[in-house]
């Protein structure tokens, strides 16, 4: 079975929480690393900084709402640049507008998930996770 490796772009420190332990309840192996800021992510992704040694992830998951950069920035230059355009990016938000979620999948999200507000629903998270994983596990 895959291991992937994680790259959650987040300033929340209980979303981070949730996700985190979430996660662990996935069918696979996952390794998280966290940005807390859109800058810090696009410094991980493009080895900038303190990053230089940072392993790609496998998978992004993008938060919209971020201090330095938006997740929509982060995610324009993720799909603008030819080394990164192919990781999948999950947009995992509280934003459940039309606009937000049309505009994440214009700029090439490969999901879009609305963050649960219970930590129980984050089961339901698991499942898409695990499915989308996947496809990529076949």
């Amino acid at each position: 079975m895959k291991k992937f490796k994680v790259l959650m772009i987040e300033d929340n420190p209980g979303d981070v929480l949730l996700t985190t332990e979430a996660l662990e309840e996935s069918k696979y192996v996952v390794d998280i690393d966290v940005a807390t800021n859109g800058k810090d992510g696009v410094d991980f992704l493009f080895q900038n900084g303190n990053y230089k040694n940072a392993t790609r992830p496998d998978l992004v998951l993008l938060d919209i709402n971020l201090p330095l950069k938006t997740g929509h920035q982060v995610l324009q230059e993720i799909k603008s640049n030819p080394q990164t355009r192919d990781i999948p990016v999950i947009m995992l938000t509280t934003s459940s507008t039309q606009d937000d979620i049309l505009t994440s999948y214009q700029e090439q999200a490969s999901c879009y998930i609305v963050k649960p507000s219970e930590a129980d629903q984050y089961r339901e998270f698991i499942q898409v996770f695990d499915r989308f994983c996947g496809t990529f596990d076949q």
